[in-house]
């Protein structure tokens, strides 16, 4: 995997997991941390690789792709587990809800409740050093599926993140983008952000990129889901499911009901 992120603080990498997923490495002086380890297999030999010790377990949500790998991690290194308080998270030491703070490898991390995927989803974000792990709430170029939470829910975390600064870079765990922005394309014929950006996607995706992370900025002007204000995306909406477009969440629910056969 050739891309990755460097910040003064913080070297944050891409580990690939299963057919789609990223397992998101961050290193500091010898030491690391794995965002939603749902494979110990690649982390392990990430870290092997690397030389790392790992010190911390940072979990968004309870599903088996972002988890299965925690327990067995937890075993081999000793590291602290960090998750969402809400929901059964597998060896977790600390339990994390909205407004909590934790500091991994210097950097503090701000906890937000980000409801929708799951009851109990969580985001970390570093302001410091421009950075948001998500999970499965905000994908480049879409959102994550509604399994517990209301379209109403989801909308509300979405337009949190959206309010995080344009130049905040949207860690992801999913490799989605393409399909997502053609669906994008689908809501938002005319958006010509939004053609460059498939584009793009698409080339970085021939060539074997990630590409992820995103930014803030480019969902704002690209992503229909944190979009619903826009007239084309509301017209999109009403077309779809008559009605849809009278508010910002009918718009969002109509539109990811209309993601999830598209």
């Amino acid at each position: 995997m050739s891309v990755e992120t460097k910040h003064a603080a913080l070297r944050i990498e891409p580990v690939p997991a299963f057919d789609d997923n990223y397992l998101w490495l961050a290193s500091r002086d010898g030491l690391a941390f794995v965002v939603d380890p749902g494979d110990a297999d690649p982390i392990e030999e990430a870290l092997a690789a690397r030389r790392l010790r790992l010190a911390a377990i940072v979990v968004t949500h309870h599903h088996g792709d972002h988890t299965g790998g925690v327990e067995r991690l937890k075993r081999a290194h000793g590291a602290t587990v960090y998750g969402p308080a809400a929901e059964q998270i597998p060896a977790r030491d600390v339990a994390l809800a909205e407004g909590d703070r934790v500091e991994l490898l210097g950097v503090t991390f701000g906890v937000l409740a980000v409801p929708g995927h799951t009851r109990g989803h969580i985001a970390y974000h570093a302001p410091s050093i421009e950075a948001l792990f998500c999970g499965d709430t905000l994908f480049a170029g879409g959102c994550g599926r509604l399994f517990e939470g209301t379209p109403a829910q989801m909308h509300a975390s979405l337009a949190k993140l959206a309010r995080l600064p344009g130049a905040t870079r949207v860690y992801c765990v999913h490799e989605y983008t393409v399909a997502n922005l053609k669906f994008a394309r689908a809501v938002e014929p005319d958006n010509a952000a939004l053609a460059r950006r498939l584009a793009e996607s698409e080339a970085m995706r021939s060539r074997g990129e990630p590409t992820v992370p995103s930014t803030i900025a480019l969902e704002l002007a690209t992503n229909p889901f944190l979009r619903c204000d826009e007239p084309a995306v509301r017209a999109a909406a009403q077309r779809r499911h008559p009605g849809a477009g009278a508010s910002a969440v009918d718009t969002f629910a109509a539109i990811r009901a209309w993601k999830n056969v598209f």
